[in-house]
């Protein structure tokens, strides 16, 4: 392994059967003036996590919108999804216990 530039594995939880080859999205670069879609995927705490870093991206200048999925057990509606792509510059999912 090349420790200067190390590789890299990302694990895809959803259980796709063929390996779905994605590009990368570019990362802001910088959380000023754009909105920041918070997730709360309704699991135990995970909105007490979404409260504390809501207060810190709004520190560094972000906007946050809160979405809540109605159950953490299926995948989010497709209007949720929708409304969340088309009102928001990134998002945060929420996985709390």
């Amino acid at each position: 392994m090349n420790r200067s530039h190390p590789t890299r594995v990302l694990l895809d939880p959803t259980s796709e059967r063929q390996l779905a080859i994605r590009s990368r999205v570019q990362r802001l670069r910088s959380l000023a003036g754009k909105t920041v879609g918070l997730l709360d995927i309704s699991k135990p705490r995970g909105n007490v996590f979404l409260d504390q870093l809501e207060g810190r991206l709004r520190e560094r200048g972000a906007n946050t919108i809160r979405f809540v999925k109605p159950t953490f057990t299926k995948p989010a509606p497709v209007d949720l999804r929708h409304e969340i792509a088309t009102r928001c510059d990134a998002v945060i999912e929420a996985l709390a216990d």
